[in-house]
């Protein structure tokens, strides 16, 4: 694992000690959280791009084709 640390006030500091919570685990759980929310919105982002590039189709396009198959048959 690798270490990383940060500054915080004082105050925070001793309010945080006053909770008995490991913070180490519950920062690690946020960040995780956050990488997750962003790789999602990443990806959606990504495909909200590849579908604008794709040819639109007019109303009615695939009823169209499913009477087109209907009466071929």
């Amino acid at each position: 694992m690798e270490v990383i640390s940060l500054r915080i006030p004082k105050d925070l500091k001793k309010a945080m000690k006053e909770i008995e919570i490991n913070w180490s685990d519950e920062i690690r759980r946020f960040i995780e959280a956050k990488i997750r929310e962003y790789r999602r919105k990443r990806a959606l982002e990504e495909i909200d791009t590849m579908l604008s590039t794709l040819p639109r189709v007019e109303k009615g396009t695939a009823r169209n084709y499913v009477r087109e198959d209907r009466e071929g048959n």
